[in-house]
């Protein structure tokens, strides 16, 4: 799989405070990558270095790794409220919003407004809209002259639940297109519906980051390998206790509800089974100890 974006060591200062300490991840083609963390823990200036909007002090990104030319224009962004023209409507605010980017035609127009689901409205003065309807406005912009990536920057923020319920349902639909979405929130019920990758910051800190269900696993993890992995799988699948096991390229991955993994158990196990495991090791713990380490000083 194609990485779209690799962010390397990013570094980023204002003055005393480190916004940014050396933050690498890389984003999968075609994956919703969530940026999770609180209020200022860089997420938003992540977003504006990947955007060059803001030059970092050291590292640096690489877009498109096999075609990185005029990246720019394969990205659509929503970083703030957009300053849309409150008397005009959605289609003539649109016809601005593409004459001052150049992206997209006129075609475009009706397009990305039906994908919004805002084609009924799409007359009607922005001033008569709801936040919820303002905010997909926002995203039909971003789709303008249907770019690649999305990059958003909390999209839900101050939407009541019916306007969350409808941006999460348009980010998935974006991503069932095919789109890349690159997203910052803080909210960790979002990054959990919505996302498939994710990242986590705090005060600059990458923390984690990786796939959602392995960094925010609600369980225990638990990696075991052996030299004869054929025979080990086998062995494993006589085994009770587990709720799946992911084969891995070296390993082989042990669910458990949470609190329940006992190494001693599996090890004891594999081995009065005819198999000597050269790795029994447990990965990470729950969602909620992950997000208190996260948001707890």
């Amino acid at each position: 799989m194609h990485q779209i974006l690799s962010v390397n060591n990013l570094s980023k200062q204002y003055g005393k405070i480190h916004a940014l300490n050396n933050v690498s991840f890389n984003v999968p083609q075609g994956c919703v990558y969530g940026i999770l963390g609180p209020n200022g823990s860089g997420k938003t200036t992540t977003l504006g270095i990947i955007l060059d909007i803001l030059k970092a002090n050291t590292g640096n990104f690489l877009w498109f790794e096999n075609n990185p030319q005029n990246y720019k224009t394969k990205i659509g962004s929503l970083l703030e409220t957009p300053n849309f023209y409150h008397y005009l409507s959605a289609v003539n605010n649109l016809k601005i919003t593409q004459a001052i980017s150049g992206r997209g035609n006129e075609n475009d127009i009706d397009e990305v407004l039906e994908t919004v689901n805002l084609s009924q409205r799409k007359n009607s003065k922005f001033s008569t809209y709801s936040l919820g309807m303002k905010q997909r406005l926002a995203i039909a912009a971003a789709l303008l002259g249907n770019p690649d990536v999305l990059v958003l920057d909390e999209p839900t923020n101050g939407l009541d639940p019916v306007g969350i319920a409808e941006i999460r349902e348009l980010i998935k639909k974006l991503a069932q297109q095919g789109k890349t979405i690159i997203m910052a929130s803080h909210l960790l019920d979002e990054v959990e519906k919505v996302c498939t990758h994710v990242a986590i910051l705090k005060k600059g800190n990458l923390l984690v980051n990786g796939n959602v269900n392995e960094v925010l696993a609600n369980e225990d993890i638990v990696e075991v390998s052996a030299t004869n992995k054929k025979t080990l799988i086998q062995i494993l699948n006589t085994m009770s206790g587990f709720t799946k096991l992911i084969e891995e390229q070296h390993t082989i991955q042990l669910f458990y509800p949470q609190g329940t993994a006992q190494l001693d158990a599996i090890n004891k196990y594999c081995f009065n089974n005819g198999v000597t495991l050269n790795l029994l090791t447990q990965k990470k713990k729950s969602l909620e100890t992950k997000f208190f380490e996260l948001t707890n000083n």
